[in-house]
């Protein structure tokens, strides 16, 4: 199969170097900078420096290069680079279908990515997002992952699926988009409440407690917004949250790490060089939760302390301090 993989992050890098081995792929970076480091190094300096790119990989700067034999494009971007990387498809004579595994809301609306496509792709070409836990460094070494793709047209899905599928990457399939990305939105705004956990050192008891009833505020929103349970109960789901939350690889518990240390946000985020996604999902869902009167308190926690400059340790003192309730969703 020929894919373009738009995109040149490290889950872009990592996706191209595993599909690499089985399909015709093209990474494409819309910085003319960093495409001069790819060629030059074959290897990402910037963003995936430790694994060299195969010989097979093709690399661009045009995106209608990277299209122009592409049965199938996979969009790997930030959330806040997705609308303007769709445009960009449509500009194309040729229309190609579309995959996404950018995860958040677009923050000016509090958007999913499916709503994006709706107001900017056409209709008629198949689309999806495929999800689930997996740190980019794994996947590039080829470790077992199971992903979830989801899309409205079934078919189109378990096609995809299938050819994508691999001994060390498994594709479940599902019709669920909209629990799929919320899921894979929220589980970063959690494990940033976490990383602040285990960095105050409160404990494997206290992480426990965060990730079951941080999965509970994902479950609420979700439902609200049109998720199905058993999604939430997945791969997209508990068990990418699971992965982001405990896992060292992870960027968003990393900035909880840091927070819980008293590092102001900005310094944090320039000593990280990626893109963490919970930072500026956080309000976005916040300010969603508040409009469909969705009961968020982790969220508003983390919230407060991104954006409103109240100390990791009084915000965690707040949460702590609510009043005892039933535990229901």
């Amino acid at each position: 199969m020929n894919i373009a993989i738009l995109g040149a992050g490290a889950w872009g890098t990592a996706l191209a170097i595993n599909l690499s081995a089985r399909h015709q792929v093209t990474l494409w970076t819309k910085d003319s900078n960093h495409f001069s480091e790819l060629i030059s190094h074959r290897i990402n300096l910037s963003f995936f420096p430790d694994f060299p790119l195969p010989e097979t990989l093709r690399l661009t700067a045009s995106i209608h290069e990277a299209l122009e034999a592409a049965e199938l494009a996979l969009i790997v971007v930030p959330i806040a680079g997705f609308r303007e990387t769709l445009q960009n498809i449509t500009k194309i004579e040729k229309k190609v279908p579309v995959i996404w595994g950018c995860k958040g809301f677009e923050s000016e609306a509090a958007k999913l990515p499916h709503q994006i496509v709706k107001e900017v792709y056409p209709s008629n070409i198949s689309c999806g997002v495929i999800s689930g836990p997996s740190f980019a460094k794994e996947v590039a070494q080829g470790l077992p992952t199971a992903l979830t793709l989801a899309s409205e047209d079934d078919c189109f899905a378990r096609d995809i699926a299938s050819q994508l599928h691999s001994t060390n990457l498994r594709i479940y399939t599902s019709q669920d988009v909209v629990g799929v990305e919320t899921g894979g939105a929220i589980k970063n705004v959690i494990t940033i409440a976490a990383g602040i956990s285990d960095g105050m050192g409160f404990g494997h008891n206290a992480r426990a407690a965060l990730i079951t009833r941080g999965l509970m505020e994902i479950t609420r929103l979700g439902l609200e917004l049109g998720g199905k349970m058993e999604t939430f109960m997945g791969l997209a789901g508990v068990g990418d949250l699971l992965l982001t939350c405990t896992g060292d690889l992870s960027r968003n518990r990393r900035v909880g790490l840091l927070l819980a240390e008293g590092k102001p946000l900005s310094d944090i985020l320039n000593t990280l060089g990626h893109v963490a996604e919970g930072v500026y999902t956080a309000r976005a869902v916040l300010q969603l939760s508040r409009k469909l009167n969705v009961g968020m308190p982790i969220t508003e926690a983390v919230c407060s302390i991104l954006h409103e400059n109240v100390p990791a340790r009084a915000a965690v003192e707040n949460l702590l301090n609510r009043e005892p309730k039933a535990e229901i969703y």
